[in-house]
């Protein structure tokens, strides 16, 4: 993740998140000169996928985990994780497959997912739709270049997913200044994927600990918010069952810890994230790329899914 709060002047506006486009043709960009499906692709370096504007029933693989994708000479790149966002291959990602083009079709070459084509529609000069006809799913694309692409805000705004790029959170730091309470026990916590409101496990094993030999003690729902006027800061709340709720502004310092002030007693914490997870990399051993199949992270829409009102020309 590139330095956190700064970036203020390339916030992302309401277009980002708009669902309202209308469908143009590739030549009537420039009206002088068609462009190729290629070229459009490499006309952005970045293609955010809006996990929200997803139409159909169906899931793409690695569309559901990228936040963005970039199209560069034959090579897919791909942002999956938000630790390191801004800052893996010069913000566009990790390589994760090769791509070809004919026409207006688009197929993908995956090197964990294997093959997927698209049908390719342009909706304005920043937005693209790729169809997937085997599954009747369409996923929804903004373009962006490096320099006017807010890596903080689509940080800040899918912060859980951060949450679950750690094996485990071990407390690291507790401040002096506050009282007493029994989350001052707690010394690891896990948080599983699932979406913003999801299941956390926490441990009072002592640091520290071999995070495989952790004895996880609970296992309970957490849920993510925002702070208003604030995108920097969220709530973090521990449903800790018959002990009520923990309930936490969560501030993050850096890729690998985070700050917890628990409001009731006074106290700060801080933890630090323990064992990466980084989804699709290559083995140290035989460079074979690998996914961690036990860790089915993907993006969840929060919008309501309904039904695709592309028809599939391909017959």
């Amino acid at each position: 993740m590139r330095t956190l709060k700064l970036l203020l002047g390339f916030a992302l506006t309401a277009t980002l998140l708009t669902s309202c486009y209308t469908e143009v043709i590739v030549d009537d960009i420039n009206p002088n000169q068609g462009i190729t499906l290629n070229q459009l692709l490499e006309s952005h370096d970045l293609w955010y996928v809006d996990i929200n504007q997803t139409t159909g029933f169906g899931e793409t693989p690695f569309l559901q985990i990228a936040f963005t994708l970039s199209f560069r000479n034959g090579t897919l790149y791909a942002n999956n994780n938000l630790v390191g966002f801004g800052l893996q291959g010069n913000g566009l990602g990790i390589p994760v497959g090769n791509y070809d083009t004919y026409n207006m079709i688009l197929d993908v070459d995956h090197v964990i997912d294997g093959y997927e084509t698209f049908d390719v529609y342009q909706l304005d000069a920043n937005t693209i739709e790729l169809y997937n006809p085997y599954n009747d799913t369409s996923y929804f694309l903004h373009g962006y270049q490096t320099h006017n692409f807010d890596y903080d805000f689509i940080f800040y705004d899918n912060i859980h997913y951060f949450l679950q790029e750690y094996e485990a959170w071990e407390k690291t730091y507790t401040s002096e200044m506050g009282v007493l309470n029994e989350f001052d026990n707690e010394n690891y916590l896990q948080f599983l994927p699932g979406g913003n409101d999801s299941t956390f496990r926490s441990s009072q094993d002592v640091p520290p600990i071999n995070i495989n030999n952790i004895i996880w003690d609970f296992t309970g729902v957490y849920g993510v918010g925002n702070v208003s006027n604030n995108m920097y800061l969220k709530t973090l709340t521990l449903d800790y069952d018959f002990f009520d709720n923990e309930i936490f502004q969560l501030s993050v310092i850096n890729d690998v810890t985070i700050e917890l002030y628990h409001a009731s007693s006074g106290t700060i914490y801080e933890f630090t994230g323990r064992g990466y997870i980084q989804y699709l990399r290559e083995s140290n051993t035989d460079g074979e790329v690998k996914e961690f199949k036990d860790k089915p992270k993907k993006r969840k829409q929060k919008t309501v899914k309904k039904d695709n009102p592309r028809e599939n020309s391909r017959g």
